[in-house]
């Protein structure tokens, strides 16, 4: 579905995800201490805010209607400018298919997340400790997306269509994200439930970004629709000194 390399980010449509977990491992009682594993999510997410100061990516926007999710609807090709001190900033490089779909699905997606990554706002979709209650699932290793990973609940220490209620796995190795799925804490308006959500992320210049997200949602207007993104051809910025 979407595909997303950026981190933390959600706007009126989220992003639920459904990588499969494929068998576990036991790991010694004194690596699943709670408190150590938040602790290291929440300096694994700190080092990547504080080491990038800026990136641009490619990112395909996909929206799908009536369960079907080979023919999109609308389509659109963006580069984002992400700069740390200012926010991001959208091109649109191409697009196809509804303009009606593009203008109030794909365009409130672009406008929501420029307004949610600007200084100030940002910090509240963070996936650390600070708006999210965290709490390990099971006693061992989970194998995701090719990973080691560790798997926690998250919830949301408020409602917001920004932070979702679900599962976070992190690398068991340096707790960068791998994935996170779930349902958004509040439906983005009256006209639509929850929105499922999912996002991927691989470690790009050492820390993680996102490369692939989808959302679910119903609504009045459109009925239940999909919309997927893929993130591609990352140049990161890192700050001075790094």
């Amino acid at each position: 579905m979407i595909r997303f390399r950026r981190y933390g980010l959600a706007p009126g449509v989220v992003f639920a995800s459904l990588l499969a977990c494929l068998g576990t491992c036991a790991l010694p009682a004194q690596q699943l201490d709670p408190s150590s594993v938040i602790e290291r999510i929440d300096a694994a997410v700190k080092a990547r805010l504080d080491n990038i100061a800026g990136y641009t990516d490619i990112e395909r926007y996909a929206v799908y209607r009536n369960n079907d999710e080979t023919h999109p609807v609308a389509a659109m090709r963006v580069k984002t400018d992400y700069e740390k001190a200012t926010g991001k900033n959208y091109t649109i490089l191409s697009q196809s298919g509804s303009a009606i779909i593009r203008n109030l699905v794909l365009g409130t997606i672009l406008d929501n997340e420029k307004r949610l990554n600007l200084p100030g706002n940002r910090e509240g979709a963070w996936i650390t400790s600070s708006n999210y209650e965290m709490k390990l699932e099971g006693n061992g290793i989970q194998h995701v997306d090719g990973k080691d990973c560790l798997a926690l609940a998250l919830i949301p220490k408020r409602k917001t269509p920004y932070l979702i209620e679900g599962t976070l796995w992190v690398d068991a190795k340096d707790y960068s994200i791998v994935q996170i799925r779930g349902t958004s804490s509040r439906s983005a308006s009256i006209f639509s439930g929850r929105t499922q959500m999912m996002r991927q992320y691989a470690l790009i210049s050492g820390f993680a970004q996102a490369t692939h997200a989808s959302a679910v949602s119903n609504t009045s207007l459109f009925g239940k629709t999909i919309v997927t993104i893929d993130y591609d051809d990352y140049q990161i910025k890192l700050a001075p000194g790094h």
